[in-house]
């Protein structure tokens, strides 16, 4: 338990020089950018690869791809239980998608991996992957939909969708990554050693880098232009009260391992995923709402991970 808080203090100590260095103005948003796509393009595929081919056999794959049923119906099952929120305590209208999304959907890469390895090790990342997967599809699926709708002049039309792009979206070279990895623990492929060393080398970029990118996100949100107001309190609400509990109930009729019910905890408790505010301003949706709800839950997480932890652990 104690190592476990540890590891994510100094996970949070990543997350605020960042914060720092933007500060400094050593960092910028390009800079955020750059680390954004590094970690995306290139240390989060060979950290996917070398976690599938060095963790799991071709037999325990098999066994772990039943988990997903979990993080689909739990997070189909949140919509659901969004779209009855925002009618009961009359969301603004004009941000509906928006609420809805943040509510569902969260941060399980940038947050969920470096923090799950924090406290599981490498083992548990197949797991984050599952449920990354499930998420990465209806975000950019439902999710972009309803971000769109919030638009007055979208809604009244239809909102076109470009498979190409969404598909771009959901098979992103961490997925591939992870895919390409599992092909060769269903052939028995070895990487030979030295090239297991360079992907290595690139993979542990993955949490600094991630994290650094959040503290550069919070910075640029600004802390001092955070409104808290009762659509963000729904939005807390949902990312760190109804989306846990959603998967917990399902863990209770689904039986899966605990380590993989843990990580499916750990992945919907979450903060909100931080492309939202990026397509709200793409899509003239309400931009400032969905920055500060963002802010909000990267700050809230770290109060709150704690008394998650003594929960599960």
């Amino acid at each position: 338990m104690i190592s476990a808080y540890i590891n994510i203090f100094f996970i949070f100590v990543l997350m605020f020089i960042g914060y720092l260095l933007t500060y400094k103005q050593w960092f910028s948003n390009q800079i955020g950018d750059a680390f954004s796509k590094l970690v995306l393009q290139i240390a989060l595929p060979c950290n996917m690869f070398l976690t599938i081919t060095k963790n799991f056999s071709r037999a325990e794959f098999l066994h772990l791809v039943g988990g997903t049923v979990i993080p689909i119906l739990s997070m189909l099952l949140t919509f659901v239980i969004s779209f009855l929120y925002r009618r009961f305590f009359r969301i603004t209208p004009a941000r509906k998608g928006i609420f809805s999304t943040m509510f569902t959907c969260s941060n399980t890469i940038f947050i969920g991996l470096p923090i799950n390895l924090a406290i599981f090790g490498e083992k548990s990342v197949p797991y984050v992957l599952l449920y990354y997967i499930v998420n990465t599809t209806l975000f950019w699926t439902i999710g972009i939909y309803l971000i769109a709708r919030d638009n007055p002049q979208i809604e009244q039309a239809t909102v076109n969708f470009h498979l190409l792009p969404i598909l771009k979206k959901i098979f992103s070279p961490a997925l591939l990554g992870f895919l390409i990895g599992l092909c060769a623990v269903l052939l028995n492929f070895q990487l030979p050693s030295s090239i297991a060393t360079f992907l290595a080398y690139l993979g542990n970029l993955t949490t600094p880098l991630s994290m650094f990118v959040i503290g550069i996100i919070v910075y640029n949100v600004g802390i001092r232009n955070l409104t808290l107001n009762k659509d963000i309190l729904g939005v807390l609400i949902g990312r760190y009260v109804i989306s846990p509990l959603v998967v917990w109930l399902l863990g209770l009729w689904i039986s899966v391992p605990p380590l993989m019910l843990s990580v499916f905890i750990i992945q919907a408790a979450m903060p909100v995923q931080n492309s939202v505010p990026i397509l709200a301003r793409s899509y003239d949706a309400d931009q400032p709402f969905a920055a500060s709800a963002l802010g909000y839950s990267v700050l809230l997480y770290l109060a709150y991970i704690p008394l998650l932890l003594k929960l599960l652990l």
